[in-house]
């Protein structure tokens, strides 16, 4: 077996002078042959090895500018080969009746093109008819598919589209919905692919209005409710308290009552506050497939242009509290003592019969009976919560809603009878979890580190502001620890089963541990905090974003926007101005006012993509 120089030597012999290869599979003819060949290419000389090049023409050949177009009998050979393996001197006699280098480039250039021949110079297929007719139907679908996107272009460059370019504008869509990471039309078009981008270019378009709302989708949000099976109600003991008066209070157009308060006895402090919540895990066990589909939710998601439920809707008709004459409930019956100290007395499943009222009802009630007692209990709680720490932020709210087509934004008054109820549910999460740690049973516990530090604050509404963004995030935990915000040493967030997935697997512990059965350890509660702690940050966010689009939609309708807004913040040369009736915090270029400032604002503009608003003072 020869050496490797004498490998190298046969090679490069086998190549003479002016011969013409491949090079990168462009013509080149050879100029010299030493330890490298050197070749002339369309681009000017070079030195390449010889295993760089493949030899199609021994020549001679004094330039490539000889190797001119010819015209042979193409079709003629591959009708005769069709089926067969030939050489490249053999077909190019039979298609050019000679064998020179121009007909061997002639001849490779319909090789390299592959309708009719592939292979190498050695070795070329000639095609069958049904592979020609493959290639040429590919062929063919490709070069419609290059002009339909041509004409696309064109179409969008002239800013407008018609039906059929829907699969491309969705492309851009699901970019804007946050469904793929690319997109080859804003690509095409030197456009950022970007979701803000992609919302921004179909809007333009008009392929998009402004009651497209991207952020569900694009943060995986779930877009219908589910469907998944529940078992019948079960036919089980349930204490009968449809002797008490329950208040189901809400705000206005709530579909979904989950919890309701009675009192029972005396007046305070001698009687007892009754807190009745939906049975949900009379329906929902855990592992059931209801179950499953709450967990892979962790919550409801509330939209301004409606609700997605965590649970299928027969879950709310069956055991939201005053749907029915009789609903099913949990009842946690508590003793507040005049120190606003709370003691969970009783938990027993009910019957109860449920009176629905809105907040602004509630309100004008509070002075009869049993509401003032109610209130009464809730506001020495209130206190005790507030010598412990509690932070109280009374910042704007409003909701946002959206119903055919129309947006309301609606400021929520500070009523006393929001705050009974709410007062009313973190007793009965404080009385939960003491209940949850005497008798040792794995409950999903919620704790909130203290803010993070910060020099003294300022007054109102500014030092309002300044609280909230020193507050840090609250956690489920499989441990009890101090709710910092809420005032409270230890709570359970149990009195939302139909709403939160948490508050439903501490319904099923308590359901299970008050039949005797065996509840779920703290490896399989902690898998079910991590599932839905994974999601709830998701689901919060598609809601405030969601409020922030319907709220810049708002604005843009109302080019002439004017308002009143305060000053809460500087940040360099912009002050940051909270606006009461929007409860939205916009930025403007600073004049220097007093924290606290009351100013008037001018709309100047909206940037839906980026939900964005610009005022001028």
């Amino acid at each position: 077996m020869p050496g490797l120089h004498s490998q190298v030597s046969i090679i490069m012999s086998d190549i003479p002078r002016n011969s013409l290869v491949l090079y990168k599979n462009r013509p080149a003819r050879v100029v010299e042959i030493g330890k490298k060949i050197e070749i002339e290419t369309e681009n000017g000389r070079l030195s390449v090895r010889p295993k760089d090049v493949t030899l199609l023409h021994r020549g001679p050949l004094a330039s490539l500018a000889q190797l001119t177009p010819r015209q042979g009998a193409v079709q003629t050979a591959w009708e005769l080969l069709a089926g067969d393996t030939t050489t490249l001197p053999d077909l190019s006699d039979l298609i050019y009746d000679t064998f020179t280098p121009q007909t061997a480039w002639a001849l490779w250039q319909l090789v390299d093109d592959g309708l009719y021949f592939s292979g190498t110079p050695e070795e070329i297929h000639v095609h069958t008819a049904e592979q020609v007719a493959t290639t040429q139907a590919a062929r063919a679908a490709k070069a419609a598919e290059q002009a339909a996107w041509d004409a696309f272009l064109a179409r969008i460059g002239a800013g407008t589209y018609l039906p059929e370019d829907a699969p491309y504008l969705n492309e851009v869509a699901a970019l804007a919905m946050g469904r793929q990471e690319r997109s080859k039309v804003l690509r095409a078009l030197s456009e950022k692919e970007e979701p803000e981008s992609a919302h921004a270019f179909l809007l333009k378009l008009g392929y998009w209005d402004e009651m497209v709302n991207p952020y569900p989708a694009r943060l995986e949000m779930p877009t219908a409710d589910p469907d998944v099976p529940l078992p019948a109600l079960p036919d089980e003991a349930r204490r009968d308290l449809t002797h008490l008066p329950a208040f189901a209070i809400d705000d206005e157009g709530n579909q979904d009552p989950d919890d309701a308060l009675s009192w029972e006895g005396e007046d305070f402090p001698n009687g007892r506050l009754w807190v009745h919540i939906a049975d949900v895990a009379a329906l929902v066990p855990p592992d059931s497939p209801a179950d499953l589909e709450a967990r892979a939710r962790a919550a409801n998601l509330y939209l301004p242009e409606g609700t997605i439920h965590m649970l299928p809707p027969a879950a709310t008709a069956v055991l939201a509290l005053g749907l029915s004459e009789l609903s099913p409930a949990l009842s946690f019956a508590l003793a507040v003592s005049p120190a606003g100290e709370v003691t969970l007395t009783e938990i027993v499943p009910s019957w109860v019969r449920v009176t629905r009222l809105t907040y602004a009802q509630a309100e004008e009630r509070l002075a009869d009976e049993p509401l003032a007692q109610l209130l009464a209990a809730a506001q020495v709680f209130t206190a005790r919560r507030v010598a412990l720490g509690a932070i109280e932020l009374d910042l704007p709210e409003v909701r946002v809603k959206v119903e055919a087509g129309e947006i309301e934004i609606r400021p929520l008054p500070t009523l006393r009878s929001r705050d009974m109820v709410r007062d009313a549910m973190l007793m009965t999460g404080e009385a939960v979890a003491r209940f949850a740690l005497q008798n040792q049973l794995p409950i999903p516990f919620t704790t909130q580190p203290p803010p993070l530090p910060a020099e003294a604050l300022p007054e109102g509404l500014a030092g309002q502001f300044a609280q909230r963004k020193l507050m840090q995030r609250s956690q489920p935990s499989s441990l009890p620890g101090p709710h910092t915000g809420l005032g409270l040493p230890l709570y359970v967030q149990c009195t939302s089963p139909l709403r939160r997935y948490l508050d439903l697997v501490a319904h099923q512990q308590l359901r299970a541990f008050l039949r005797g059965e065996a509840v779920l350890d703290e490896q399989a509660l902690m898998a079910r905090v991590g599932a839905a702690d994974a999601i709830n940050g998701s689901v919060r966010t598609a809601e405030r974003l969601s409020i922030v689009h319907w709220t810049m939609v708002y604005l843009q309708r109302r080019p002439d926007w004017t308002g009143e807004g305060v000053l809460v913040d500087r940040r360099g040369r912009r002050d940051i101005v909270l606006i009461p009736e929007l409860a939205l915090d916009v930025g403007v270029y600073s004049k220097g006012g007093a924290l606290n400032a009351a100013v008037v604002l001018k709309l100047t503009g909206v940037d839906l993509p980026t939900r964005e608003a610009h005022f001028r003072l």
